[in-house]
């Protein structure tokens, strides 16, 4: 074993790259293998980012789940109430996994300035709404307070406050349709906060308002609300909780996914999942095809070394097991650098932002990281892996170098 450490130690001292033939070819092993981590981290933290946060946009507006009347399930707005009384409700306790449920109430409706007008949809939201996502959205003001008595505070979007010339504190008329009814409902919102989504699919429509107002514009009772929204803990359990949540709800309610509702979108989504594979899976041929490279080359540049060590009596294996041990220190170098290039990268985006994107076609204003220590340990543990595997069919030509010719090689 110390014959062994001796000789990968000779392998590695950077006096001998320097002085070899192979040091240019083991720079560019080297630096393939930095690439490959870089592109593989960035192929990662950004495709698993952008996944996680349009997700998160449309969960803000829709939950992960929608409960409804069948009459209310192909329409944006509210048009036949469902009671509150279920027994899912306020607390789904019959599926496991579910992480909060709200009701609300939505509504079209005519927002009339001055200078313009513009055609959104109200929604109505109680005490219960999870206002998480929201808070990040937040760019102005407050969010609304809907926790005692009614009051006309309600919550815009940034693309709306700028298109009518509104800003926090301003007073909002807005004007609802009423059944049976030829003259609209006029109502005067007071605007407390203005938010920005970055989804200009949902930011030019919803306007955040009290669900109390909706059900006095449809004369409903206390009780009566247009749908409800389910959040799941686990999102890669989507569709499983889906089908649970159908199950243990009336015949006469209907459930949907976000999956379902905005299938062209997450459809989308999951083809990111196969570009990641697709870069993970070329990043890894190119690094391993440049350390085969660089095990050819020093296995041909240490010939002679390779038959005086079976003249004095080593093993195939063994010898083999140097050339593989000196692999695994320059792949441990590629992955170092590619690390700390690939993380060091990740997160000057992350903090600062610097990469743009327009959000009509991305969904987002800027390129989303996403940093989680489990694909780091897969990228770093799988290419390792993989490298050393595609080495050991190379390495088999030290057992083919005769002692006698290597020795005479030059």
């Amino acid at each position: 074993m110390n014959f062994e450490y001796f000789v990968v130690k000779r392998l590695v001292s950077a006096k001998k790259y320097k002085s070899s033939i192979s040091a240019p070819i083991i720079k560019i092993a080297i630096t393939a293998i930095a690439i490959g981590v870089v592109m593989m981290l960035v192929s990662f933290a950004t495709g698993l980012g952008l996944q996680q946060k349009i997700r998160d946009k449309i969960a803000a507006f829709n939950g992960h789940i929608n409960i409804s009347s069948y009459d209310n399930n192909s329409s944006k707005v509210s048009l036949i109430p469902v009671t509150t009384n279920q027994d899912f409700y306020p607390e789904f306790t019959s599926v496991e996994g579910i992480d909060h449920i709200q009701a609300v109430a939505t509504k079209f409706a005519v927002i009339r300035t001055e200078a313009d007008f513009e055609g959104v949809i109200v929604k109505g939201v109680g005490k219960e709404y999870k206002w998480d996502y929201f808070k990040e959205f937040l760019v102005k003001g407050e969010l609304p307070d809907f926790q005692s008595n009614l009051n006309d505070q309600i919550l815009i979007s940034d693309y709306l406050a700028n298109r009518l010339k509104l800003n926090v504190g301003d007073k909002v008329p807005t004007f609802f349709l009423r059944e049976n009814s030829e003259r609209p409902l006029q109502r005067g919102f007071v605007i407390t906060g203005i938010y920005d989504s970055g989804f200009q699919e949902f930011d030019e429509l919803y306007l955040i308002a009290d669900i109390r107002h909706i059900q006095r514009i449809n004369d409903w009772k206390e009780d009566e609300v247009g749908n409800f929204e389910v959040f799941v803990n686990d999102f890669d359990k989507l569709e499983e909780k889906g089908n649970q949540v159908y199950e243990n709800t009336g015949s006469f309610l209907d459930t949907q996914t976000i999956s379902q509702k905005y299938y062209s979108i997450f459809e989308w989504l999951s083809l990111f999942d196969f570009n990641i594979a697709l870069i993970l899976g070329i990043m890894i041929l190119v690094a391993g095809i440049n350390m085969i490279t660089a095990l050819l080359v020093l296995i041909l540049e240490r010939t002679q070394m390779i038959g005086i060590m079976k003249a004095l009596g080593a093993g195939d294996w063994s010898i083999r097991k140097i050339f593989l041990y000196n692999a695994g220190y320059l792949i441990i170098l590629g992955l170092f650098w590619g690390n700390l290039i690939g993380i060091g990268l990740l997160a000057m985006q992350k903090y600062f932002k610097l990469v743009p994107l327009d959000p009509r076609t991305y969904y987002v204003t800027e390129v989303p990281i996403y940093l989680n220590w489990d694909y780091l340990l897969a990228v770093n543990l799988g290419t390792l892996l993989l490298c050393m595997l595609m080495l050991l069919i190379p390495s088999l030509i030290i057992s083919r170098i005769s002692p006698v010719k290597a020795i005479k090689f030059e």
